[in-house]
């Protein structure tokens, strides 16, 4: 039976990958589009849901004043050194949630993630299903190859989706899966899933991308000059 979450929504924005395909030298999160970085503007995403009570950002342990400053001014904010692999980063943002009773996490690089996403996420979530992701179609052909690069076989698109952030979780399964379904996950879904946990897919949104190149890094800015236009 589906546990009722009523309780706080606590949201963890994984911010401590150095981000290295961009080439600009810095962490990712804080690379600015429109004068502000990835990072404030995914908080800021969060805070305007309306939905989320607090937010646990993690950051490289050398960046954690810098980061306290830069995002000093939003209440019911903490941030904490994370780590070098995405999970141990948001293992330590669960230890630092509290009396959460549903988890987001919400990758800093999806910084235009409009907050009405964020906002039916946690309706999910609220609704009873203990594990809800943003998901789009695949519009791509796509192909498995083997080790030498030939086509293997042509998966049905049909079936298949891009996830997106932010997750929404009851935080009982998530802190589990944390614990029992081990370390290396290409999302937190995907370790909830290693439990036998279903988990719901909702309609995603094309502004939730994550800026990993310099090509996303160039769509990012011209979507804020447009918004600012």
């Amino acid at each position: 039976m589906a546990r009722s979450n009523t309780g706080p929504v606590v949201a963890l924005v994984p911010a401590a990958g150095r981000g290295l395909r961009l080439g600009l030298g810095e962490p990712k999160a804080f690379v600015t589009v429109g004068g502000k970085t990835l990072l404030e503007r995914s908080v800021e995403g969060l805070v305007e849901s309306g939905s989320v009570d607090r937010i646990v950002v993690m950051v490289p342990e050398e960046l954690v004043e810098r980061t306290g400053d830069l995002l000093g001014s939003i209440d019911e904010i903490t941030v904490v050194a994370g780590a070098g692999e995405r999970t141990d980063s948001v293992r330590c943002g669960l230890a630092a949630a509290g009396d959460a009773d549903i988890v987001l996490v919400h990758d800093a690089a999806r910084a235009l993630t409009p907050s009405s996403l964020v906002s039916r996420v946690v309706a999910e979530v609220r609704a009873g299903r203990a594990a809800v992701v943003p998901a789009i179609p695949v519009a791509d052909t796509v192909k498995t190859v083997d080790i030498m690069g030939a086509v293997v076989g042509t998966p049905d698109r049909s079936g298949l989706r891009a996830i997106q952030t932010p997750q929404g979780f009851d935080a009982e399964l998530l802190a589990r899966a944390y614990a029992e379904a081990g370390d290396s996950a290409t999302d937190d879904a995907g370790l909830v899933e290693r439990l036998g946990e279903t988990v719901h897919t909702i309609v995603g949104d094309p502004l939730a991308f994550k800026v990993t190149t310099p090509h996303d890094l160039l769509l990012a800015e011209a979507l804020v000059g447009q918004e600012r236009s």
